[in-house]
């Protein structure tokens, strides 16, 4: 069904810590965000399982903290909101996006070792 090439997905720091960013200034509300665009982008199974992960946290997260708005907070919620947080950061700045400059390796591309066509 999928084609011989892996679709890539490279992202600079820039984009990287923009989508961190609203992962953390949406207090995890919008963490899903990201990880639907990277879905759509790029499309692999791991991308889709990460979205609906983060999606389903949302899913339970808000009603979970609208029914606790009225006293002091919950204080799991909180925490659990924190790990979510610095899960998606960490995804975002370290492991969901490709490394740049490695295109030839995704595509199964062999660069010539120098004294060949000497």
């Amino acid at each position: 069904m999928g084609g011989s090439m892996e679709r890539r997905l490279e992202a600079g720091w820039g984009q990287k810590i923009a989508w961190s960013v609203l992962a953390v200034g949406s207090l995890s509300i919008l963490v899903w965000v990201p990880f639907l665009y990277v879905g759509i982008r790029r499309g692999r199974r791991g991308d889709w399982v990460t979205f609906a992960v983060f999606a389903a946290y949302t899913v339970v997260s808000a009603p979970w903290a609208i029914s606790t708005s009225d006293g002091p907070g919950d204080p799991v919620l909180g925490i659990v909101a924190i790990v979510a947080m610095a899960a998606a950061v960490c995804m975002l700045l370290f492991t969901v996006f490709d490394v740049p400059g490695t295109k030839f390796d995704s595509v199964h591309m062999t660069q010539p070792q120098g004294r060949q066509f000497l």
